[in-house]
């Protein structure tokens, strides 16, 4: 089976780590900007200064009224999702930072913009650049068009470019490409919601219908450039908006499509394994998920800091290193998981019909008034004796924390150096409060290979959740893509390929670089 095949062969193991560059081809190093050469742009403003939402009234489902459809607050929905949240500058290099998180920085995650006649916006289909915070009309649409948006609603869509992050990552880059989608889905989730709209994930809609609907499949429009995969299609508006999807398709075919895919790299290192496993889990037409019959939870406890929803996605940041010594508090600790679980309503969990398939094995190091030792946390208390049973027999599965919250601790243990040695011998795993790996039903995709990616992009959601948890805790977090992966297993007794670690974070206090300079992100804006 080439999913399980690949996900083998993707694996870091500590005799020999998954097949990469070997070395960085820099002067090949993909452009981070996709760009299309004769597409009319249309400027965004920078209105983020502006949103008073708060962060703490989102992660306990209180969305403010509904903003109006229009540039403005499309624009504020870009802000606050995949626009720059700063540069940065040592030694004369400068480089950019998004308010979504990438692995290393190199940003595979391209987005499209699908809409109605708006004001100030026309009908039609539109990439949206980063860099200068404008959309690129890729296709004026015809008169038929704005039939098929019933209700207040518009569409994003989202791709990955595969060799931005196989240039460095080689053959995992695939993984990593799922990551950056979820962060992309969750931080898309909570902007429109920071806006008072409701943003869905079209689990029915296929690979194709992407594909159609954004122009990936206009292979003149990219020539010799770097094409693009289709990841999702995001439906946000309303909460009872419909789109037509097939009459969009149809229609799309009669567009005017203008605009020519900017080449990224001179150079290409072809990862075989990767064209393969996409092949694999190319999605079909499905009926759409059931609406999961999530239990009531209490709303988490308030954070340490009170920030505005613009404050903080901008603040986030990927913490290089922290201090070893610094601790959290339990109740801090408590609230930052609460926040993880899916609640019906809540950003970003509402942006997905299905129950969670992802759950989180702690290795807490510096949480005062709990026990250092491996935890685990269940984002759906029904999958408790069948984890059980795939673990260990000799845990403790000792409850602890808040009573609706599904937290157990299996060993008291200081595990530092083991999280270490997990997580490629980086010493943030040891060093943070606490370090978790995800676990997902790997068995879903054995069973349906278009679920593969789907596992990644929920690790990648909970991975933007916890990124802006640990900085309204007043923490910072840091992704892990580099993991032994069977040692993860190991380590938690897990047996069977049911379940497998898919994605590692970890939090704690930040030690910072002086040597690096903050510019903001749009300062002198030339267009």
């Amino acid at each position: 089976m080439t999913v399980r095949a690949y996900h083998e062969n993707s694996k870091h193991r500590p005799e020999r780590y998954a097949l990469g560059p070997g070395r960085l081809d820099w002067a090949n190093q993909p452009d981070p900007w996709r760009s299309y050469a004769g597409a009319p742009r249309v400027v965004l403003p920078l209105a983020a200064d502006a949103c008073e939402t708060r962060y703490n009234d989102l992660r306990r489902g209180r969305l403010p009224v509904a903003a109006p459809l229009d540039r403005a607050h499309i624009g504020l929905l870009f802000e606050l999702s995949l626009a720059l949240s700063a540069w940065k500058e040592f030694g004369g290099t400068r480089w950019a930072l998004r308010c979504n998180p990438s692995s290393g920085n190199l940003h595979p995650t391209e987005a499209y913009l699908i809409v109605p006649a708006l004001p100030d916006v026309a009908a039609g289909v539109y990439h949206y650049s980063s860099r200068e915070h404008v959309l690129e009309q890729r296709a004026g649409a015809t008169n038929e068009w704005d039939a098929a948006f019933r209700g207040r609603a518009l569409l994003v869509a989202l791709s990955s470019i595969h060799w931005r992050e196989a240039w460095k990552y080689g053959m995992r880059a695939y993984r990593y490409c799922q990551h950056d989608c979820g962060h992309a889905i969750a931080a898309v989730s909570l902007a429109a919601a920071a806006l008072g709209w409701r943003a869905r994930v079209l689990d029915e809609v296929g690979d194709d219908d992407v594909a159609r609907l954004a122009g990936l499949d206009r292979e003149a429009d990219f020539g010799t450039a770097e094409r693009e995969v289709p990841d999702v299609l995001m439906l946000i508006g309303d909460a009872q908006a419909v789109v037509d999807v097939d009459l969009l398709g149809v229609l799309s075919a009669r567009c005017a499509w203008q605009g020519q895919a900017s080449r990224l790299s001179t150079g290409h290192v072809h990862w075989h394994e990767i064209d393969d496993v996409q092949a694999a889990v190319h999605k079909p037409r499905t009926a759409p998920e059931a609406v999961a019959d999530l239990p009531t939870f209490p709303a988490p406890s308030e954070p340490t800091l009170d920030l505005c929803v613009a404050a903080l996605v901008r603040q986030r940041r990927s913490a290089l290193a922290f201090d070893g010594v610094s601790g959290m508090t339990a109740e801090a600790f408590f609230a930052l998981l609460d926040a993880v679980l899916p609640r019906q309503g809540v950003p970003p969990w509402s942006a997905c019909a299905s129950r969670p398939q992802v759950h989180l094995a702690l290795l807490v190091h510096r949480v005062t008034g709990l026990d250092p030792g491996l935890y685990i946390l269940l984002r759906d208390a029904a999958v408790l004796d069948e984890l059980r049973a795939a673990l260990r027999a000799d845990w403790l599965w000792h409850k602890v924390g808040p009573t609706h919250l599904p937290l157990y601790l299996l060993i008291p243990y200081d595990l530092r150096a083991s999280a270490q040695l997990v997580c490629c011998h980086q010493e943030i795993a040891a060093d943070s409060c606490f370090a978790l790996g995800m676990l997902g039903r790997f068995g879903l995709a054995q069973r349906e290979p278009w679920r593969y990616p789907a596992l990644f992009r929920e690790c990648g959601m909970i991975g933007q959740a916890l990124y802006l948890e640990a900085e309204a805790a007043a923490l910072r977090g840091t992704g892990i893509g580099c993991y032994f992966d069977d040692s993860m297993h190991e380590l938690l007794g897990l047996a069977g390929s049911e379940w497998q670690s898919l994605y590692h974070f970890t939090v704690g206090v930040p030690t910072e670089d002086a040597r690096l300079s903050s510019l903001p992100p749009y300062s002198g804006r030339q267009l």
